[in-house]
């Protein structure tokens, strides 16, 4: 990783740097999915590859916030049934990253992006939803949920990107607010730890850019209060289109750049 970069950045990207830090916090208890506009600030003023590693452990300090405050609303079969297929999508993210270069990594998650929020979009026209996520009782939902399980263990791992895919599960086995928040939480904070000797053993995290993690982490914070003061006010039609337009917006700036 190329260190020295971060470490010569002027007083608005590192003012770019903090507020990405603050959506991150605001998308973990509020909006998820959302944060995929924190990757984009991060590879814009960062090396794409340094990105991914000053990111992830800015996406911890918040996955950590938000499991504090919705740990009472995961639903731990849903989690159990998806922790085996992320694990076999991070390990190829890990193998698409030794050879893919940045323009094919952000197409490739831009392209799996829109497909997930397109396909989501269209299940909810065409089927009436559950009160609770049963999905994964059922064959087609474990066949869902294992496929959605490796997209998102691949994007999070190449890019931090895995939210926007996971959002669009979430919705499509028929989570309410809460459950889609505490679920999401539990989640990426097992995953994303689980992320950080893969993303060590790459190069991706090293003393340099954890200090710079250590003067941005404190910026989470505050945007993890703001989400959980805002989750209380939306109402679950405009928190489901939040996320599903956030995941285009996410899907389009990969591909536009």
């Amino acid at each position: 990783m190329n260190t020295m970069t971060l470490w010569h950045i002027t007083g608005w990207e590192f003012a770019a740097l903090a507020f990405a830090a603050l959506l991150v916090g605001f998308s973990k208890t509020a909006v998820s999915g959302a944060n995929t506009v924190s990757l984009a600030i991060f590879a814009a003023v960062l090396p794409a590859r340094a990105s991914t590693g000053v990111l992830l452990p800015i996406l911890i300090a918040g996955d950590v916030l938000a499991v504090l405050t919705y740990r009472r609303h995961a639903h731990w079969p849903t989690l159990w049934k998806l922790f085996p297929a992320v694990a076999a999508g991070v390990v190829a993210g890990t193998l698409f990253l030794m050879w893919a270069d940045d323009e094919m990594v952000r197409t490739s998650i831009g392209a799996i992006l829109l497909l997930m929020a397109a396909v989501t979009v269209w299940r909810r026209r065409t089927a009436d939803q559950a009160d609770e996520p049963d999905s994964v009782a059922t064959r087609a939902g474990r066949i869902k949920a294992r496929s959605y399980g490796v997209l998102g263990g691949f994007t999070t791992m190449v890019a931090n990107a895995g939210g926007p895919v996971m959002s669009m599960y979430l919705l499509s086995a028929g989570f309410r607010k809460l459950g889609f928040l505490g679920t999401s939480a539990f989640f990426f904070l097992i995953v994303n730890t689980s992320k950080v000797p893969f993303s060590v053993g790459l190069g991706l995290i090293d003393g340099h850019s954890l200090l710079l993690d250590a003067a941005l982490v404190a910026f989470v914070v505050p945007g993890a209060l703001l989400g959980k003061w805002a989750v209380n006010r939306i109402n679950q039609r405009l928190f489901e289109q939040l996320v599903i337009a956030a995941t285009i917006v996410g899907g389009l700036q990969l591909l536009l750049r």
